[in-house]
């Protein structure tokens, strides 16, 4: 017992820290893992947001330029226009668009205006404006038409034409963001040129110098084409990512997928800009995001385990109070057993146990005295009740009614007195088979046929008793004659319709009938008379006793005769062989007659020829 309360308290005190333990790892996970992803997906969010807010300033800034008259008609320019008109238009967007603009927005670093025609101007905000070549131009001009829309929507372009002019030599190096537009002239409702402005990428990347994304976290921003728009290491912007990323970071917007760089693997969330078409990425590594996940299950399991030795220290010293006196007690048991009725000594303290042990010692004062006493009730009982099954059985056959088989037999004397007769010799034949087929006293299984037979018999002896003969109508389907029934059933319920049914004799319009027929996997045979009947009284109080199933004392009435004694024998002796569930079922209404049916189980057996002899 020691070793199972302790075994018992191990697994309680196991499941309960592994249950507490585990289920707050996965829920602090699982809480962890949301906290991390709202965290990535507020910071994509916010900075699609700025990223937008900011790239549709610079659109407002184009503005002033859509509306420019000298805009417009410098965008229907023929290609063979003349230089004078072309410096002028190109002197008048200078002073009177480009440089209100350069002063409003000092990110601005260039703009410049390419019709479809051939004709280009260029601004910039720290030196000169510059001029191309026509096939430089040319090149241009096919870049943006395939860029852009032509509907005139933005375009946001990883392209820069500040990086390839040359200043004293040397050509510019800063990384560039383009937003360009198609845009229309005077003469036509159809985009005939293009409108440019570049800013530096490194105004547009403070808006992400914020974002604390952890040591090993960052944030960056790729195009369409996988193009690195922004990066927090500046050598990456304009690499191409692999394509592998790429098509992970178009395919997740808003949701979180994991990927290997550089031997490490990271978590992304990413987010596509309505505005300009860019996807935002944050990136942190996995191992960094459930860094608090692992303390907190290593905190578990020291804390776990320093439970476990504590509660494994007390379930000991509980286990060994336990079973320390339930030792005791179980040798003095043992000295009982061996017919040494000693008392054991109790401990000190007061509990349970102790008043176990209290009432075992009083026990062993009077046990020697009860062991005798008990033994002796129980051998009673048992013969008490062997008794009572014996003669239960033997009078479920001998309380058949003798008052017949007596009044029988003074008839036989009378006739034998006033005459030589072949009735006498009928009467006794019958009487013959009748003792014989009842003479047998076990309840086996009998053919209905075997019980007409023995019903026929009887209705010999009694057409000589009341004087003039009667039939029985058997209404009864020969495939029911080889069915099973239980032995003297059916001449008793016929012997009680003549005793009961008729009080006044039998008349030439009486009838008894008797049928049977099947029905939901029951077999019944019924006895129907149009007699007296039962009130409603007398047929509730033998019903109540039917239910009863069992054999009730033989009542007299105040003219001598038995109650449904014979009815209660069929009953419970159908029940013995077939079960509770089985038996006599009496229908009856006063002056209508009443019906008796016997309830079996539906079995059609072959019958043993030398059982059908014997019979």
């Amino acid at each position: 017992m020691y070793r199972k309360l302790l075994l018992y308290f191990l697994i309680v005190i196991v499941l309960s820290l592994a249950s507490v333990g585990v289920f707050s790892y996965v829920i602090s996970s699982k809480e962890l893992d949301v906290l991390a992803k709202d965290q990535m997906v507020q910071i994509v969010n916010n900075s699609a947001h700025h990223t937008d807010l900011y790239l549709k300033a610079y659109e407002r800034a184009t503005v002033s330029l859509l509306t420019n008259m000298d805009v417009k008609r410098f965008i229907d320019l023929p290609q063979d226009r003349g230089e004078y008109e072309f410096y002028d238009y190109r002197n008048q967007i200078r002073d009177y668009s480009a440089e209100p603009v350069f002063i409003r927005s000092p990110e601005i670093a260039a703009i410049y205006i390419i019709s479809f025609n051939g004709n280009a101007v260029y601004y910039f905000r720290d030196f000169s404006p510059a001029t191309f070549s026509k096939e430089e131009v040319n090149d241009q001009l096919t870049y943006f038409r395939e860029n852009t829309f032509r509907k005139g929507t933005l375009s946001i372009l990883n392209y820069s034409l500040y990086n390839k002019v040359r200043i004293n030599n040397r050509i510019q190096e800063e990384n560039m963001l383009t937003i360009a537009r198609q845009i229309r002239g005077l003469k036509s409702v159809d985009p005939q040129g293009v409108l440019a402005i570049e800013f530096r990428a490194s105004d547009l990347s403070a808006l992400w110098q914020g974002i604390d994304l952890g040591e090993n976290g960052y944030f960056f921003i790729v195009d369409d084409k996988g193009e690195m728009i922004y990066h927090p290491q500046s050598e990456k912007i304009g690499a191409v990512v692999s394509d592998s990323l790429m098509e992970k970071i178009k395919e997740s917007d808003l949701h979180s997928f994991e990927d290997n760089e550089d031997g490490t693997d990271r978590m992304y969330m990413s987010r596509k800009s309505d505005f300009s078409g860019w996807h935002l990425v944050v990136s942190k590594p996995v191992a960094e995001l459930r860094k608090p996940i692992s303390n907190i299950r290593t905190t578990t399991i020291i804390v776990g385990g320093f439970t476990l030795v504590v509660a494994l220290w007390f379930a000991f010293r509980f286990s060994k109070s336990i079973t320390g006196p339930i030792r005791i007690l179980k040798n003095g048991m043992r000295k009982t057993e061996k017919g040494n009725w000693e008392m054991i000594p109790l401990p000190p303290r007061r509990d349970e146990i102790t008043e176990l042990m209290m009432r075992y010692n009083i026990m062993v004062n009077r046990l020697s005295e009860l062991i005798e006493e008990v033994y002796q009730v129980q051998l009673k009982n048992k013969e008490i009740q062997i008794e009572r099954q014996k003669a239960e059985f033997q009078s479920l056959q001998l309380q058949i009614n003798p008052h017949f088989l007596y009044n029988s037999m003074e008839t036989i004397i009378c006739y034998a007195v006033i005459q030589d007769s072949e009735e006498i010799s009928e009467i006794v034949q019958s009487l013959a088979y009748m003792l014989r087929y009842s003479s047998q006293t076990n309840l086996e299984e009998i053919t209905v046929v075997n019980e007409l037979k023995h019903v026929m018999y009887f209705l010999v002896v009694l057409r000589h008793r009341i004087g003039h003969p009667f039939e029985i109508d058997i209404a009864l389907d020969s495939q029911y004659l080889l069915y099973h029934m239980v032995r003297l059933t059916l001449q008793p319920l016929v012997e009680n319709v003549f005793q009961h049914a008729f009080p006044n004799g039998v008349e030439n319009y009486h009838y008894v009938r008797i049928a049977g027929g099947e029905k939901d996997d029951t077999f019944w045979i019924s006895v129907e008379d149009n007699g007296a009947g039962m009130p409603e009284e007398t047929l509730a109080e033998l019903n109540a006793k039917l239910n009863k199933n069992r054999l009730v004392d033989e009542e007299v009435d105040e003219n001598g005769k038995r109650n449904g004694i014979g009815i209660l024998n069929v009953h419970r002796r159908i029940q013995m062989v077939f079960g509770d569930q089985y038996g006599l079922r009496i229908e009856s209404q006063l002056d209508h007659g009443t019906k008796m049916l016997m309830i079996m189980p539906l079995s059609v057996k072959t019958v043993n020829k030398s059982a059908e002899r014997s019979n």
